[in-house]
């Protein structure tokens, strides 16, 4: 117990004295979070309202498998972008495995689900309510989809919130295609399994004491945002 509580204490002050070696794997974990939400939204929401808003063949079966993977397993997204990242795979002549780049790649794959079933669920019950005065505007079904982004765009920020906590706390795929390399590929989650591994506890701690605020920061956020736009739109 006394192991445990100076383990404890050492990580309350390596996070405010802000330890070098802490805050260069807490922004390298920002960073790629944040640039793969970036890749995953600019192709899942608008992915997500155009099913919404779409008829065609198959848009049963495509919203179904579309729910079912958001079950996705990290692990296998990680073999997936790892075997087509390696030097025998189709992209391996760019030398993007145990890259960052690689992991932005496996973590959007991750968390495109998520936005694009979320983003078309709150899209369709939107397209329900809108649908024949947008019609009747003569609006086509990508600027209806356009508008009704637009319409929803406070809560699509609570929908984006969701999709950066998912790929920040992710270890998995970002282990398997980042390799978890000290100073180059080693983020929040990767570097706290290595470090409690190792029984370097203080520093797995203070990552974790970082992560779990931004995680809070993130429900605080997404829950504000919610509750402002209920209060201006009603």
């Amino acid at each position: 117990m006394n192991t445990i509580a100076l383990a404890f204490s050492e990580a309350l002050s390596m996070v405010a004295r802000l330890d070098p070696k802490l805050i260069e794997i807490v922004l390298l974990s920002l960073g790629v979070s944040l640039s793969s939400v970036t890749v995953g939204c600019a192709l899942a929401l608008p992915a997500g309202a155009a099913i919404a808003v779409g008829s065609f063949p198959g848009k049963r079966a495509l919203i179904t498998t579309l729910n079912a993977l958001l079950g996705l397993p990290a692990v296998v997204v990680g073999l997936a972008i790892y075997l087509l990242l390696s030097r025998a795979g189709p992209l391996g002549a760019f030398g993007l495995l145990f890259t960052p780049p690689a992991m932005v790649i496996a973590q959007a794959v991750l968390i495109f689900p998520l936005l694009a079933a979320l983003t078309r669920q709150v899209v369709a019950d939107a397209w329900g309510e809108s649908r024949e005065q947008l019609l009747s505007l003569g609006a086509t079904p990508r600027v209806s989809a356009l508008a009704l982004l637009f319409d929803l765009r406070f809560t699509l920020v609570t929908i984006v919130l969701a999709g950066f906590g998912r790929a920040i706390s992710e270890v998995g795929a970002v282990m398997i295609v980042g390799g978890n390399i000290d100073g180059v590929t080693r983020v929040m989650t990767t570097a706290i399994a290595l470090e409690t591994s190792k029984g370097d506890l203080p520093l797995a701690m203070g990552l974790g004491i970082v992560l779990l605020s931004i995680v809070l920061v993130l429900n605080t956020a997404a829950s504000w945002i919610k509750d402002a736009a209920i209060r201006r739109y009603g």
